[in-house]
């Protein structure tokens, strides 16, 4: 019998670096230097936030070239951008820059437009609670999981990515200690991306495969 799962929560607290910028050129630059928190921050904090965000747009940078810089161009192309397809926060920099810079020699006018709202680069700071349940049968994490808090999906679905050694979900690194059982489980749920979503919907998306690998029951019917 491994370790019990420990069901922990957790909150992002915005942090205010003291950066911004007013129109593309500032942007980019401060892009350049910015810490990766504050990258991190703008990708993922839009999850947590108790705040109605623009739908359209799943990431900070993205909405602020709208709504800011009324570039719907670059817009476009940085709300494509999915961070888990980034192996570290650097490449998912680079992404940004290349995409900023491509941009920023297609079109002369864009580098003298002042944005309608600065941009206010801001940094991220996890606070983790632990909720004190614990789950000590790998059968009853699939039920715990559907009454997850959105924190505890964001901490061990989101956030266990940047912690874990290779990468994988909190739920993943725990099954491995049961053997190959649940191999197929943890492959199907590294296939969930969980950028492009809610965490309602991914919570719902999880439970439901955890439900489709669950031990099918015997009834002693004969067929």
């Amino acid at each position: 019998m491994g370790e019990p799962f420990a069901i922990k929560d957790c909150a992002l607290i915005s942090i205010a670096t003291g950066t911004r910028a007013q129109d593309i050129r500032e942007f980019r630059d401060r892009l350049q230097t910015t810490p990766p928190a504050c990258i991190y921050y703008h990708f993922w904090g839009g999850l947590l936030r108790p705040c109605f965000d623009e739908p359209e747009y799943q990431n900070d940078f993205a909405a602020w070239a709208w709504h800011g810089l009324r570039d719907s161009t670059l817009a476009e192309r940085l709300a494509l951008i999915d961070p888990t397809q980034c192996t570290c926060l650097e490449e998912l920099r680079r992404e940004l820059l290349d995409i900023v810079e491509e941009r920023m020699d297609e079109s002369e006018w864009i580098n003298w437009v002042r944005a309608r709202t600065q941009f206010y680069f801001t940094h991220a700071q996890i606070v983790v609670f632990d909720s004190g349940k614990r789950i000590k049968k790998p059968d009853k994490l699939g039920n715990s999981i559907t009454k997850m808090s959105s924190g505890s999906i964001f901490y061990h679905f989101i956030d266990a990515r940047k912690r874990t050694e290779h990468s994988k979900n909190d739920f993943s690194e725990w099954l491995s200690q049961f053997g190959d059982e649940y191999t197929p489980l943890s492959e199907h749920l590294a296939t969930v991306d969980p950028y492009f979503t809610t965490l309602s919907d991914l919570r719902e998306e999880l439970g439901q495969i955890f439900s489709e690998h669950a031990p099918k029951e015997t009834t002693g019917e004969k067929t």
